[in-house]
């Protein structure tokens, strides 16, 4: 059951589980951490089931009209289970009940890691299409690609 966790703690906690159990993804100790601790402040789901949170997602906003999908994550064992779908679809209702007309996310280009690709085409699966990609905004290694939806 996807769920609102309210308290920072409990949202760095959920973070810090989830993301460390998915070192292809966020295997990077800095950025791992930069992600847990915007997630303390920032609107913030999980899919608990068992009182197991099995993934979460947190929003950004990034202009009045815009909110990012600023991390989101599920742990290894729920992969293709519809637990992101599930998560993002409770995204989807927060920001349209907010009034946000577009919806963004950042990966890593499709064609750079085999996991990233798999994320890729999630994305795209749940209706995000391609912006623009920007090959320097993270790194060389990791161009950065974003994708974009209306609400």
């Amino acid at each position: 059951m996807v769920v609102a966790i309210d308290g920072p703690d409990r949202r760095e906690a959920i973070a810090r589980q989830v993301l460390e159990a998915l070192p292809d993804w966020f295997g990077s100790a800095e950025s791992r951490e930069a992600y847990i601790r915007g997630s303390r402040v920032q609107p913030f789901w999980a899919d608990v089931e068992d009182s197991v949170a099995r993934g979460f997602l947190a929003l950004k906003e990034t202009s009045p009209y815009t909110a990012e999908l600023a991390v989101m994550g599920v742990l290894p064992e729920y992969h293709r289970q519809g637990v992101g779908r599930a998560l993002f679809e409770a995204f989807r209702r927060y920001a349209g009940a907010k009034g946000y007309a577009f919806l963004q996310v950042k990966t890593v280009r499709e064609g750079c890691y085999a996991a990233y690709d798999q994320t890729n085409a999630f994305y795209r699966s749940l209706g995000f299409r391609e912006l623009e990609c920007f090959p320097t905004l993270w790194d060389a290694w990791n161009p950065c690609q974003i994708y974009v939806m209306t609400v």
